[in-house]
């Protein structure tokens, strides 16, 4: 896998131990890569003969210029979160938003028809969840970015249920997911303020380590559901 950070994924751990299990004489080994190298870090896999790859941020764009050929979703996304190397071709796939829709599901028991849901960030993952939340009917999909156009781009994945919102402001919605990296291991910055949620809301953080971030350890105290991004990794 590439991504930067990736010392904290747990990719490598599951991958390995799934290998092992079925009897594979396969290593899924994570590589740091810098901001502006996933691109040739992706061409790179061919010749060094490597069978595929994981790509987390902030690399899933760079993966979809990089690849020969996208699956469907990929190719609409925008993004790209697994590569394969066929035949001397990369093949560019996103597994993302259905990973995001089962972990909700299993997690928190959330039907998502007729449901209001807000979207911090707009990076590769952002779209994925974007795009799925209105694949399974959800009536408003709102999205908040730092960069307003980066925003509004990605809302139109949502069709006409997308719309942007000026400020991250979480009150109102059924759901609220963090698809920015704020939490991370290190990092104690909030991805929006917990004062306007209540324990009749929802909410997801995309980060899965540390386990408990910050934001959902600010949720869990005032009582919202809130649910960590573990489930959506094993389930993509």
């Amino acid at each position: 896998m590439i991504g930067s950070p990736v010392r904290h994924s747990l990719s490598p751990a599951i991958h390995n131990a799934a290998f092992e299990a079925s009897g594979l004489d396969w290593a899924y080994v994570a590589f740091e890569v810098a901001p502006g190298q996933g691109e040739d870090a992706v061409r790179a896999i061919g010749p060094l003969g490597i069978a595929g790859l994981s790509v987390t941020m902030p690399h899933k764009q760079a993966a979809w210029r990089a690849v020969d050929q996208r699956t469907r979703s990929a190719e609409w996304l925008g993004a790209v979160n697994c590569v394969v190397s066929t035949d001397g071709r990369l093949v560019g796939h996103n597994t993302d938003g259905a990973g995001f829709v089962r972990g909700l599901a299993h997690d928190a028991g959330f039907e998502l028809a007729g449901r209001s849901a807000l979207v911090l960030g707009a990076g590769g993952a952002a779209r994925a969840v974007i795009a799925a939340l209105a694949d399974a009917g959800a009536a408003d999909v709102a999205v908040w970015n730092r960069t307003a156009s980066k925003a509004a781009d990605a809302a139109t994945l949502a069709g006409s249920n997308g719309r942007t919102i000026p400020a991250p402001d979480p009150g109102g919605f059924d759901l609220v997911v963090n698809a920015t990296p704020c939490g991370m291991t290190g990092d104690i910055s909030l991805p929006c303020s917990v004062d306007a949620m209540s324990d009749d809301q929802v909410a997801v953080d995309l980060v899965y380590e540390p386990a408990e971030t910050p934001w959902l350890a600010a949720l869990r105290a005032r009582g919202v559901a809130a649910f960590g991004g573990l489930s959506m990794l094993v389930f993509q």
